[in-house]
Order: structure tokens, then C-alpha cells, then sequence
């Protein structure tokens, strides 16, 4: 076997790039590795063009159960199936980073594979970007990189930036911010945060920090591949197309000149069917794919021109307003523990949301992470019907994940802690009409279900889509982008927050990269933004309802003693499912530390609640009651003084006399005054009527025994307890 390879040290680490011959058949493959995480990035492209009107591009990110060092899987299943939502994610951060540097001119398919061999203590998706960068860099693939990726984290404690922290550093510093940012050129290529309010200001310094460390790996892997790059393949020369510009003037041109400057969502299909028709008729010879994409590439050259020569959007809007706006908390059935619908312009989306107990937390089991619980899941839906269109139903895609994702991340910033709020929450967004950036209204829908649903949240979050219209160094910063301005813009950065500070950020971009000082326009417009929405969700519901849905489940919490876990859940669960079978109680969910989470409805969660504290309560001398005898004995009775707990009150403790029989004083199922005297050394409970109620034999009519006490007013009978 042939290797070699190159190191960095990148926030203290130490990253290395070995090159071998292991896939000596893919067009280029690195095998990348920091501490004990290693991933395997191919890249291949195929031999053949296709005739389609976009670059056919496939990132494929494999989590491996090996990596982990354990099986996984179901225990039906021991092998990989689909990918994991965190596969998905960092699948999508590394294309959204690399698609961008491709030549348009591409038509050959290209595929990147990503297989995670094994992770430790350094998360693999800046590994999986870089190695992508760096596998492509150096194979024939016409590709215009390297492109470099860093993770930077705000520590919580000292407020100092981390680099590429692990993920136990991360845990330890409990990091407010997690920026993953990728760049080349001292451009921002893609960005992905995740943060618990913080300023603007805080995200530039982390991305001024971010530039610092990634121009340092595009030197490295800028050498590297003039050590070992090879000759790019060539690309197919451009032929003039006189014959179509001169047939788009004539039709399309005319159509939107007469649309006075405007050019919505619905106007661009239209336009295009009526292109294509005219293509077929008139040009027979050019293929379809060179007619759409000669479509697309005037259009977007159109908008531009719209923006930044003629200073217009296609609607006609200022660059910085924003369209209007509808929400509404609540109203749509009872059966609902909360809703909320959340409109800006033609977007529609509706955010039905759900409250269970602890029990319903989603169990994870990766390779990054195994038993773990999810207690708040945010879930994206994008019909057909949204669009204008009919297509598949049912079922998920990586768009609709990471969709899902990107609302999730900004609302957990504001959910109170499980100690406040121990339910386990999941909102589904159904988006009902779309016309750009569904998944900043799903977040501001989501908050509206939130409150509606009288989850104590911190405070409300919206969030708003931010474009880019550019041509080398003019560029104009759009606000609240549309579809047209979306799919034909430069930039799609989605920004949401807080009145206090950010919680979440995602950016695309069609171009090579966007200045940071851009990126600081798009935030202060993105606040503005923000702050209105705000407002308009406010006026809609100003406060997290005070009570839940009385149709939620009903969580009550207590905390037992580690010692007396055993106790609640008996051998085999015996005792958890006795309660729950007896009371009808949802769930019964016990801790590790102790703490006991009882889901229930309709007075069940209380039954149950009364039940488990009767169990664990450690009772004292001097504590009164009201007993039930459950046994009479010659030296005494029994009597419980709850439903787990019973104690012997001795014949000599029944009155302040002597009594003979103690069934003429005590009979099975009546209630009596009880105290308790004292508690021995093995737990039992020895209890007293005389000193809680010396009258209690007389209103019995008994009187005083003449047989003399022996033994300190104790028989000498066992206490066959």
C-alpha cells in the first residue's frame, strides 16, 4: 500500500490528510483523521454528460455502527439502514458548501461519499467538508476550490472562542454558540449556528475568528494539492446561442416587459412553458436541457439587473420591507394542546403542537450518541398542494430534515428546563402555501404553538429569509426574500432570534462566497426584521398561556432517595406497573438521580403521585394520623397509617389502663388517632393511641384492668411483625 501524509494543527489540534491508494478507482479520495475520528471522503464523476438544465450533484454522508466501536441497530436489524437525521445534516452541509464551486458548464454527474470509519472525540462533519475539499481538489473534477471548514464555540463560562472544541470540551464550557463556518478566499461560503441569544456582534467576532482558521487550512490544502493535484478535465467549449437570445427577445422579453417590471412565482412558469414551446417549434436542433438552462440563466440575469442597475425588486417591495404579515395563537380545535398560524406573504404555514410525558421522548441511538432522549421534536411538512402542485405524498426528505432542523435549533434556545417544564413536546409544521422561506415562518408558527400550548417559554422567537443580489463588488441586501428572488439570488440567509439576541443561523449561497462585512449588513437588517414580526406575535399573544390544554396529559414530579428506586419499580418493574394498572395512570418515568415523572389524566397522575410518596416516605417519632387497623393480635393491632405503610400499636399503647383483650378496644377496618413512638432499628413503625387521644378507650367504655402490668407495661408476647 502507497500513503503519504500531511498535518496541521488547527485550535490546538491536529488534523491529518492521508493520501493512499485504498479507492484507487474514484477520481480523487482522502482519508482524514483528528484524534481518534477518521472519515473517508471519494469523489467520482461520471464519463458521460446528461441532458439535464441542472448540475447533478449527490453528497452522500454514511455513518458507519462500526465507528462507534459497538453494534447498533434495532434488534431485528444489526446492519446500516437509512441515514440518520444527523447523517442527513452534515450530508447537507457538505454539499451546500461544495455545489456552489462548481462550474455551471458541468452536466457530468458527480458523486462525494463521506463514510465515517470512526469517531471519538472530535465531531466528523468539519472533518467531512474538509476531506470533500481536499479529495476534490485533487482529482480531475472540475471544481473551483479548495473550500475549508472550522467549528467555533462561545464558552459559556469566560466568554472565550473555541476552535474546533471536542465534543467533551463543548460539554464542559456548555457552550452559548456553535458556529460551523465554511469559506475560502476570505469569503463565507456557508454558515450553520446554533445559539442561546446572542448579539449579532458575538456572531461577527466568531466569524472574523472563523476566516482566521480557515485561511490557515486553505494554505494547507492549497499546498497539498500542488503536490498531487492533477490536470482538470475539460470542459465543453460554449457555442454562441444567436439563434435563441434572438428568440427569447422576441418572446420572453416582450412578455416581461409588459409585466411592467414585476415577475411573481406564478409569472416565471408561464413564462418558461411558453419559452419551451416556442424553442420547440423554432429551434428543433438545441436540446431541451441547453433550452431550460438558457431560460434560467436569463431570468436570473434579469433580476439582477432588476436590483442592482435599476434599484427594483420583482414585486415591486423596498429592499428592506418586509410583506405582510398575519399570525394567530390558538382557535383551531380543543382537541389540540396548542396551535399556532403564522403568515407572510403568500407563506402559510400552520404549527400544531403535542404535550406528552418523559416517556415520550425520542429514544437516539447513533453513532455520535446512544440511549439518548430527546424531549422536544420540531417535524416539516411540505405538501405538494403548497406549490401550486400535485407529486408524492407521505414519507420525508433531506430538505423537509434540515427544514425541521433549522426551526428545531432556533426554538430550543428559549424552552424552559425539564426541571420547570418536564413534558416532552413536539410541534409539526404544516406548511400550507409557500412563496419563500417556510422554515422562518415554520419558527415563528412554532412560538405562536408554543405559548398557545402554555409551554414557559423565555421569550418569543420569529425568523426572517435574507437575500443577495451581486455582481462582483455591488451588491444589494434584500430582506424577506420571495421564490424568484430565492432560487435566482445569490444568498439565502435565514436569521432567527429573540428581542434579546440569536438563536439560530443558516446560509447558502450561488456564488463563490460573501464578505463578511455583507454578512454584518444582512444581520442589522435581519434585527430589524426581526423586532416587527416580534411585535406581530405579540399583539397576537403577548405571554405564554398561563395553564395547558386541560386535554394535556397531567405531569406531577417527586424525588426519591437513589436507595429507593428499587422500592418504586420492584423486581422486574412489579411494582412500576402495579401502580400503573391500578391507578391508570399514563407513564411512570424514574430517573437515574431519582427524580420520578407520573404522566396522567383525570386525577391518575395524582393517585399514582400519593401512592409512590406513601412508598418512599420516611416517617419520624411524634408524626400523627389517622390509621386504618388492618389486624388485631393478642399483644396488639396493626394498623396503616397509608396504602404502603402499617405499624403495631401495642396493647399497652391503646389506652392509659390496663386492657385484657385488645379486640374489645380494636377491630379490623376502623380508623383511629394514631402517633408514632418510635421507629427501631430494623424500620418498623411502632405507634400510640393513648398519647395521641387518652380518652379513646373510655368512649369505648372500658375501664381500668385490676390484673397488675408487668414487663414496663409491655406483655411478653413476640411481635410476630
Amino acid at each position: 500500500m502507497q500513503k503519504k501524509e500531511y498535518s496541521i494543527e488547527i485550535g490546538g489540534k491536529t488534523i491529518v490528510a492521508e493520501f493512499n491508494d485504498w479507492a484507487n478507482q474514484a477520481n480523487g479520495s482522502v482519508l482524514l483523521r483528528s484524534g481518534n475520528s477518521t472519515v473517508l471522503a471519494t469523489a467520482v464523476m461520471s464519463a458521460k454528460d446528461t441532458n439535464l438544465d441542472y448540475f447533478p450533484l449527490s453528497v452522500e454522508y454514511e455513518e458507519k455502527f462500526y465507528a462507534a466501536g459497538a453494534i447498533l441497530g434495532s434488534r431485528f436489524m444489526r446492519r446500516e439502514g437509512r441515514p440518520s437525521d444527523d447523517a442527513v445534516l452534515s450530508g447537507r452541509a457538505v454539499d451546500r458548501t461544495i455545489r456552489p464551486l462548481f462550474p455551471k458548464a458541468l452536466k457530468k454527474e458527480v458523486q462525494v461519499i463521506i463514510s465515517v470509519l470512526s469517531i471519538e472525540e472530535h465531531d466528523t462533519d468539519i472533518l467531512a467538508v474538509n476531506a470533500a475539499s481536499l479529495a476534490l481538489s485533487t482529482s480531475n473534477i472540475p471544481w473551483n476550490g479548495p473550500v475549508s471548514a472550522v467549528r467555533i464555540a462561545l464558552n459559556g463560562s469566560d466568554e472565550t472562542l473555541m476552535v474546533n472544541p471536542t465534543y467533551k470540551e463543548r460539554d464542559e464550557a456548555v457552550a452559548k454558540l456553535d458556529v460551523m463556518a465554511c469559506g475560502k478566499d476570505g469569503l463565507i461560503t456557508m454558515l450553520e449556528v446554533g445559539a442561546r441569544e446572542v448579539s449579532e456582534e458575538t456572531l461577527e467576532k466568531a466569524l472574523a475568528r472563523a476566516n482566521e482558521e480557515i485561511e490557515k487550512l486553505q494554505a494547507w490544502q492549497r499546498m497539498i494539492v500542488e503536490e498531487r493535484g492533477v490536470e482538470k478535465a475539460k470542459l465543453p467549449e460554449e457555442t454562441p446561442k444567436e439563434a435563441l437570445e434572438a428568440l427569447f427577445a422576441e418572446t420572453v422579453s416582450a412578455q416581461i416587459t409588459a409585466l411592467n417590471g414585476r415577475l411573481t412565482k406564478f409569472d416565471i412558469p408561464m413564462l418558461k412553458s411558453g419559452w419551451q414551446k416556442a424553442a420547440a417549434e423554432r429551434l428543433p436542433a438545441e436540446k431541451p436541457g441547453t433550452v431550460d438552462s438558457f431560460f434560467e440563466h436569463k431570468i436570473d440575469a434579469y433580476v439582477h439587473d432588476l436590483a442592482l442597475k435599476e434599484g427594483k425588486r420583482v414585486d415591486g417591495r423596498a429592499f428592506d420591507e418586509i410583506r405582510p404579515l398575519f399570525a394567530q395563537a390558538g382557535g383551531i380545535s380543543p382537541v389540540l394542546h396548542g396551535s399556532g398560524i403564522f403568515y407572510r406573504g403568500e407563506t402559510h404555514v400552520l404549527a400544531a403542537l403535542t404535550l406528552g410525558g418523559p416517556g415520550d421522548a425520542q429514544l437516539i441511538d447513533t453513532i455520535e450518541s446512544q440511549d439518548a432522549k430527546k424531549s422536544f421534536m420540531l417535524h416539516y411538512n411540505f405538501p405538494p398542494f403548497s406549490v401550486g402542485e400535485t407529486g408524492r405524498v407521505g414519507g420525508m426528505n433531506r430538505r423537509m430534515i434540515g427544514h425541521g432542523a433549522l426551526a428545531e435549533k432556533a426554538l430550543r434556545a428559549v424552552l424552559p428546563t425539564k426541571e420547570v417544564f418536564p413534558y416532552t413536546i413536539r410541534i409539526v409544521s404544516e406548511c400550507l402555501a409557500s412563496n419563500g422561506s417556510t422554515s422562518q415562518a415554520t419558527i415563528c408558527a412554532g412560538t405562536l404553538a408554543l405559548m398557545d400550548a402554555g409551554v414557559p417559554i423565555t421569550r418569543p422567537v420569529a425568523g426572517i429569509a435574507m437575500g443577495m443580489m451581486s455582481e462582483g463588488s455591488t451588491y444589494k441586501v434584500l430582506t424577506d426574500i420571495q421564490g424568484p428572488e430565492d432560487h435566482h439570488g445569490d444568498m439565502d440567509f435565514k436569521v432567527a432570534g429573540t428581542s434579546i439576541g440569536v438563536t439560530a443561523v443558516q446560509m447558502d449561497v450561488k456564488v463563490e462566497g460573501v464578505p463578511l462585512s455583507v454578512l454584518s449588513e444582512a444581520f442589522r437588517e435581519a434585527k430589524k426584521a426581526r423586532m416587527k414580526i416580534l411585535e406581530v406575535i405579540a399583539e397576537a399573544l403577548p405571554a405564554p398561556r398561563a395553564d395547558i390544554s386541560p386535554r394535556a396529559p397531567k405531569i406531577l414530579t417527586l424525588k426519591v432517595k437513589v436507595e429507593q428506586i428499587g422500592l418504586v419499580t420492584g423486581p422486574g418493574g412489579e411494582n412500576n406497573n402495579g401502580i400503573r394498572e391500578k391507578t391508570g395512570v399514563d407513564d411512570i418515568t424514574i430517573e437515574d438521580d431519582g427524580t420520578v415523572f407520573i404522566t396522567g389524566k383525570n386525577g391518575t397522575a395524582e393517585l399514582a403521585h400519593a401512592i409512590i410518596a406513601d412508598m418512599t416516605r420516611e416517617y419520624k417519632a411524634g408524626e400523627k394520623f389517622e390509621g386504618v387497623v388492618s389486624r388485631v393480635t393478642t399483644f396488639g393491632a396493626f394498623v396503616k397509617i397509608n396504602q404502603s405503610a402499617e405499624g403495631l400499636v401495642h396493647v399497652s399503647e391503646i389506652a392509659p389502663f390496663r386492657i385484657d383483650n385488645v379486640s374489645d378496644a380494636l377491630s379490623v377496618g376502623e380508623t383511629v388517632p394514631v402517633i408514632i413512638k418510635e421507629i427501631d432499628d430494623q424500620k418498623r413503625i411502632n405507634l400510640s393511641i393513648k398519647d395521641t387521644d387518652p380518652e379513646f378507650a373510655q368512649r369505648k367504655g372500658l375501664t381500668a384492668s385490676t390484673r397488675p402490668i408487668t414487663n414496663n407495661g409491655r406483655f411478653k408476647e413476640r411481635d410476630s411483625r
